[in-house]
């Protein structure tokens, strides 16, 4: 039976823990690791831009012998009105797996329903399940373990924050969000969560005492006329030293890029010695090829 990854809810604590492993592991084989995916076919659906996802998910399948098709929605039946059904039918008879990158998550349930081969959600406007995985890897290479510690989310009750709600759900750390007025995770994210998912309005308390802080742009993709207005809404919500001074010396400060230097976070803040974002850029590479190993042939 096919398993999608749709959002982090897909996976079990044992699935994650495995995942992270098995990237760690990949990332010290490096160009010696098997090629487990030669001869299997990686769809990519992008309605979006991308760097770091479109180009660590085709290194991701070439590094492991497999193959990469892109697929711009404009280039495809899809935009003359051909269904997601159909489209989904007809590619399960190519590929073996399609990662897709929308704006609707239920685009992506759709599309999941109707194929016969695995779906990976490369990110919606709901959930970006696979960049919180490798954020994930990341502290635990930094930290030795996911567990007993405090995460600070500041900013944007975004996507990704959404995917973080649902890792500390399953997971158990401690995960503080301070999010603006009116830009809170959605109610339907946070329902279900327990007392390790607070919602605070001072980003300075959530960032006090935590060994992560995390933070994404202000304005994301699809939201470029709410710019002026999130600017002026977001200013106290800035990750700069004053802030990081809150948090355990040993503090790690995470943004999924691309970053706007000066808005969200301060230069001296990404580039300093606390930062590990180009690390978390590096580990998609490894956890696409952990997902699409587990997707494709249950390697995990």
């Amino acid at each position: 039976m096919k398993k999608d990854l749709l959002s982090i809810q897909d996976l079990t604590k044992e699935d994650i823990h495995a995942l992270i492993e098995r990237a760690i592991e990949l990332k010290k084989l490096g160009r010696r690791a098997e090629k487990t995916l030669a001869g299997y076919v990686l769809g990519l659906m992008f309605d979006k831009a991308s760097t770091r996802t479109r180009v660590s998910l085709e290194s991701a399948m070439l590094k492991l012998g497999g193959h990469t098709i892109f697929l711009s929605k404009s280039d495809t039946q899809m935009s003359r009105e051909e269904t997601v059904a159909d489209t989904a039918r007809v590619l399960s008879r190519y590929i073996d797996v399609l990662a897709i990158r929308t704006y609707s998550h239920e685009s992506v349930e759709e599309m999941a329903r109707y194929a016969e081969i695995p779906i990976i959600n490369a990110l919606t406007d709901l959930y970006h399940p696979c960049q919180v995985l490798s954020d994930l890897m990341t502290v635990r290479e930094r930290k030795g373990s996911l567990e007993r510690l405090k995460i600070a989310w500041i900013g944007d009750g975004n996507n990704v924050a959404h995917s973080w709600i649902k890792a500390a759900d399953i997971l158990g750390f401690e995960l503080a969000l301070s999010c603006p007025s009116g830009y809170q995770p959605l109610s339907k994210v946070l329902e279900g969560s327990g007392p390790n998912v607070r919602l605070l309005n001072d980003p300075r308390d959530a960032a006090s005492y935590a060994d992560v802080i995390n933070t994404d742009v202000w304005t994301s993709m699809g939201q470029e006329a709410q710019r002026v207005q999130r600017t002026k809404d977001f200013k106290d919500f800035q990750v700069n030293q004053a802030m990081i001074r809150t948090a355990k010396p040993d503090v790690i400060v995470m943004h999924c890029l691309p970053a706007h230097r000066g808005e969200e976070i301060t230069s001296d803040v990404l580039d300093g010695p606390n930062s590990v974002v180009f690390d978390q850029a590096e580990n998609k590479l490894y956890i696409h090829q952990a997902v699409i190993e587990k997707m494709v042939i249950n390697k995990v």
